[in-house]
């Protein structure tokens, strides 16, 4: 079902957002995707909105989200993946934009009324105008008297049930029901106090701005009204004629006068109508006109969006550039500082993050680019019992213009930071060994000490190899 079936009432006292109930069922060959529903409210999306994070809203539902919540998170990011929650899934109406794409879709969508006796089959586009015109749907009798009918039966209640439906005869002074009126007396005459139409069961009363805005709005009614009490005149003057045995008597002259009157006024009616709906016709190609223009802002700002992210990512790439231009070193010496080391040494036992890779660095301003490979928690022989550092040979930029193979010996250092004992291990590159060679790759396989330190020594309180949980790694290449 299309909307929310909940009583206004609850919803209010909930404080819950309230919905127009949209009574419509979806056809079984078309029942709605998951994408076309609200991560809040699960009905189908009712004027959808995308946030950052990607999921869809109804205006109104993540209106009354962030209305009514502190610090509004995304509810589907939560069910997801609480771990992964990031500024993205912070609700606000400012930062979602309108997805016309998946509102297209849902107006696409084949439903089908539910009111009982109808049978009317179309799109969800359409429904909205169905809506107004369904003759099975219930409606409230204008009267106030507190009945509700169907809307192809208004008429007859109007006439034959509506205790509110009275008027005034200005002949005998009496207030009849539509069914008790006097049709002698009746005479369709304007008054001051009430609709020109009262003298066929119109009730409305009031000012004469409200009385003229009230005959402008109901021409549908009053024409309703009209058509059943020219139905009782004409039946009245088939008795009269019978009765009369060939002769026309007064009655059935002031009877047929009537007709005629009746008949006037609803051809003055029907050019109301006509008019009325061309201004309704004019009205329905502004808005489309008004929601072409919608559409395309909206598709302008999703595309200002799409380049606001595109420049995100690449102001990202230049810090990242920028960082690595600062920690770069350009003389075969670098020091690498490792932190959290307690966290990394976890990451590393439990297989989260077996390895860490250093910033890359070079030999020369054109020389190799390198960086070192370490594991925390050991590889290969040094498995579980040794910290192991690697060196690593990467592709370079002046990689055509260098000998090949690597032949530069290589220095490890892992700093005592009391500059007591410093553990120091060095080695020279096998040239047959495909981890000096020319890179074809941005790596080659790595190539160093897996039993380079013992754990045990790694946090032994004789030595500050670890210090307020950081290590520092120093690795030298001989470049003469």
């Amino acid at each position: 079902v299309y909307g929310c079936s909940t009583s206004t009432g609850l919803l209010e006292a909930l404080g819950y957002p309230i919905f127009v109930l949209l009574l419509v069922f979806w056809t079984q060959e078309d029942v709605p995707d998951q994408k076309y529903l609200c991560t809040n409210c699960n009905n189908v999306l009712k004027k959808a909105l995308q946030t950052l994070c990607g999921h869809r809203y109804c205006s109104a539902c993540l209106s009354w989200v962030v209305r009514n919540n502190k610090n509004p998170v995304c509810q589907k990011c939560r069910e997801e993946d609480p771990s992964t929650l990031s500024e993205g899934s912070l609700l606000a109406e400012e930062r979602a934009f309108g997805d016309a794409a998946i509102n297209k879709e849902i107006s696409e969508l084949r439903v089908h009324c539910v009111t009982l006796g109808c049978s009317w089959c179309g799109t969800m586009k359409n429904f909205e105008e169905h809506q107004t015109l369904c003759e099975y749907a219930l409606i409230p009798c204008h009267t106030g008297c507190g009945h509700v009918v169907m809307r192809k039966k208004l008429a007859d209640h109007l006439e034959n049930g509506c205790v509110n439906n009275v008027t005034m005869c200005h002949k005998c002074k009496q207030s009849l029901s539509s069914s008790e009126y006097h049709q002698s007396h009746s005479v369709l005459s304007v008054s001051k106090d009430g609709c020109r139409f009262s003298e066929v069961g119109c009730s409305f009363g009031g000012s004469k701005e409200k009385i003229k805005e009230h005959e402008k709005a109901a021409v549908g009614t009053h024409m309703l009204l009209l058509l059943q009490y020219m139905k009782q005149l004409k039946a009245n003057l088939c008795t009269a004629s019978k009765a009369a045995n060939g002769f026309i008597p007064q009655s059935e002259l002031n009877l047929e006068n009537k007709l005629h009157v009746f008949e006037n006024i609803v051809a003055v009616l029907n050019k109301e109508v006509e008019a009325s709906n061309l201004e309704i016709m004019a009205f329905q190609r502004q808005s489309e006109l008004d929601k072409n223009l919608i559409r395309g802002l909206e598709l302008k700002i999703a595309e200002l969006h799409h380049c606001l992210t595109q420049k995100d990512a690449g102001l990202s790439r230049l810090h990242k550039n920028l960082l690595f231009s600062e920690q770069a070193s350009y003389d075969g010496v670098f020091l690498w500082k490792i932190t959290d080391v307690s966290r990394k040494l976890q990451d590393s036992v439990t297989g989260r993050a077996v390895s860490l890779y250093s910033p890359a660095f070079y030999t020369a301003k054109y020389g190799y680019k390198v960086c070192l490979r370490i594991y925390l928690n050991g590889d290969g022989t040094g498995k579980g019992t040794h910290v192991s550092l690697f060196f690593v040979v990467m592709k370079g930029d002046y990689d055509a213009l260098l000998p090949w193979p690597f032949r530069h010996k290589v220095t490890f250092m892992l700093l005592d930071q009391n500059n007591r004992e410093h553990i120091i291990d060095a080695f020279r590159p096998d040239l047959a060994s495909a981890s000096f060679q020319r890179p074809v790759n941005d790596m080659n396989v790595a190539s160093g000490c897996p039993t380079f330190l013992p754990l045990t020594k790694l946090q032994s309180p004789k030595h500050a190899y670890v210090k307020e949980d950081t290590l520092f790694l120093k690795c030298i290449i001989d470049t003469n």
